[in-house]
């Protein structure tokens, strides 16, 4: 692993987090962050709701099947897209949009010492209208994914997952 990329390969899901609060000025960095991320045509179709309430992250997470850790995260964020805002409306700009912006957060995160943990929404509609549902998102807002943050109580090491049977170089 090159050092001079160690940051990107230090963030790693962090499912297990400390009792601590995460103050609104690092989560308006990781917002900030977020919405630095590249966007076809410069639409930037992204939304955030930010979750700090514990008995709705509890409620969050208990529609999300591999989600459990949200529930004691310090703060939630629920990334979504409008599609009405998306470039041609496409919901695959929408949703390359939006996981820019994901990416974006989470190594913001762990730039600043956080930890988190993206868990899909989309495309699962029971995922979706169970998000829906409980923060009152309006249709053409679509879900995209929930993202756990808090002070890690974990510390996995920096890895790399590069796999040259995944390259192809000129033609398959």
């Amino acid at each position: 692993m090159n050092p001079k990329l160690n940051q990107l390969f230090a963030r790693r899901s962090i499912r297990a987090y400390r009792q601590q609060d995460v103050a609104d000025d690092l989560v308006h960095d990781l917002l900030e962050a977020a919405m630095a991320a590249p966007s076809a045509v410069a639409k930037d179709p992204w939304a955030f709701v930010v979750v700090r309430e514990r008995e709705l992250l509890a409620k969050i997470a208990a529609g999300l099947p591999n989600g459990a850790m949200l529930a004691a995260a310090a703060v939630g964020i629920v990334v979504c897209g409008d599609l009405q805002r998306a470039h041609d409306r496409q919901l695959s700009y929408l949703l390359q949009d939006c996981s820019a912006a994901i990416e974006n957060l989470l190594l913001a995160a762990s730039a600043l010492g956080l930890g988190a943990c993206w868990l899909g929404v989309h495309p699962r509609e029971e995922r979706v209208r169970h998000i829906r549902q409980l923060l009152n998102i309006p249709d053409p807002v679509l879900p995209i994914a929930t993202i756990a943050i808090g002070w890690p109580a974990e510390s996995p090491p920096p890895r790399t997952r590069y796999r040259e049977d995944a390259v192809h170089r000129d033609t398959w």
